[in-house]
């Protein structure tokens, strides 16, 4: 016998329905890819390796960080942006080893960045629940700023293996969508400008000395430390005076200003425009794209 009482069917939220949906991309990676992905410069190269390399550990450790304040929110629309940064990161991760196990079998050293970031990592997991956290939005500060340069450099696509690039596009434009997640749960426990900036420095004394080594060891490795015409041309290239990093490190202290929040810095019509380069009808990822319709 049928229920006389309504049945109301409610959608519960998801990242997809508030804007941070995770997407599974199928990337494929050609045979007769250049080893030298960027610029044709081994020093250059490495460096992207080198962050491939950091990026599995390091996503990791940043849901971890939001995880452990997870049943403190009680916003559903917070909590479902946290549903989709998780499952981002988490495909983030995923595809990044895939893209590592490839590298590998170019001849990068991927072991080395793993275990290097995992050390600073381990120093970084000592500090207090809340700090671990601020330091997680300081790094997705920097992702941020990494995301959308590379999306608004035409001189980074034109440089750079034209399938290898999909993968970094496809990241850093998810990196722009849930860019304020972390630092919206920091909020919500306690903004403290002081942490924050004690966070910002551990996270640069800790990690920028193994950046520093890692790149070295795996240019020393693969035979190019000491190439020192590759050596300077990827170094300005990414460090020069108008280089690919340089261009966003005097952006790095916003986020020690006293009323930051990542979203102070539009980035919604650069999302909206890069969706629609790599998912649309004819998009460089549309026919990769495996659930597009979640």
């Amino acid at each position: 016998m049928r229920s006389s009482n309504p049945v109301k069917s409610i959608k519960k939220l998801s990242g997809a329905l508030v804007g941070i949906p995770p997407r599974h991309i199928n990337f494929s990676f050609p045979e007769n890819m250049p080893k030298y992905f960027y610029a044709g410069n081994a020093t250059a190269t490495t460096f992207f390796a080198m962050l491939s390399g950091f990026f599995p550990p390091g996503e990791r450790y940043f849901m971890e960080s939001v995880r452990h304040f997870r049943n403190e929110v009680k916003d559903e629309t917070l909590r479902a942006e946290i549903s989709g940064f998780m499952g981002q990161e988490a495909i983030h991760g995923r595809e990044h080893d895939r893209l590592n196990n490839i590298l590998s079998e170019y001849g990068f050293d991927m072991q080395a960045p793993d275990r290097f970031v995992k050390i600073g990592l381990a120093i970084l997991e000592k500090l207090p629940p809340s700090t671990r956290l601020a330091a997680t939005t300081f790094m997705e500060h920097f992702t941020a700023l990494l995301a959308e340069q590379l999306l608004n450099d035409e001189q980074f696509v034109q440089q750079a293996d034209p399938e290898m690039i999909k993968i970094w596009q496809w990241h850093a434009l998810e990196e722009l969508e849930h860019k304020s997640v972390a630092y919206d749960v920091y909020e919500l426990i306690g903004n403290s400008r002081i942490e924050r900036a004690a966070a910002a420095l551990a996270s640069v004394v800790v990690l920028l000395p193994m950046l520093g080594v890692t790149w070295s060891w795996m240019l020393a490795k693969d035979g190019q430390l000491g190439n020192l015409k590759d050596n300077i041309k990827g170094l300005n290239v990414l460090l020069g005076r108008n280089g690919f990093v340089s261009r966003i490190l005097s952006r790095l202290p916003e986020f020690v200003e006293p009323n930051f929040h990542p979203n102070q810095h539009n980035t919604k019509q650069l999302e909206s425009n890069w969706r629609d380069k790599l998912f649309a009808v004819g998009g460089a990822l549309h026919d990769q794209y495996s659930n597009s319709a979640a």
